[in-house]
């Protein structure tokens, strides 16, 4: 038996999905997730929660100041209806066998 800790939440966005900013000094960004963390509930949206980073210089790096984005939580966001562009919850139901999320507001699964 492992001692890893199994996770009973079903996170409602994943890695590629377009989200928007909820809540927080982000409120209303729209991006793209580009991974999610699973053992902390957050996720890295590009362009959104951008913090400072200092580099140093190397062969393949000039080094400086460099903007990246930080994991912000998935609390904070919610995903983008594809069919009307706005935020929207999501819903899971079973087609052909598996289980897919669908928009809350438009009923369109997504993919």
């Amino acid at each position: 038996m492992s001692n890893k800790k199994q996770s009973r939440f079903k996170f409602h966005i994943k890695k590629g999905d377009e989200v928007i900013v909820i809540s927080g000094a982000n409120k209303g960004a729209k991006g793209e997730v580009l991974e999610v963390h699973t053992k902390t509930y957050r996720a890295v949206v590009d362009g959104v929660n951008m913090v400072k980073k200092h580099t140093r210089p190397t062969e393949t790096n000039p080094g400086g100041i460099n903007d990246i984005p930080s994991p912000i939580h998935i609390s904070n966001l919610l995903l983008v209806d594809p069919k009307t562009g706005e935020p929207t919850r999501i819903g899971r139901k079973i087609v052909d066998g598996k289980s897919v999320r669908y928009s809350k507001k438009s009923g369109e699964i997504i993919k």
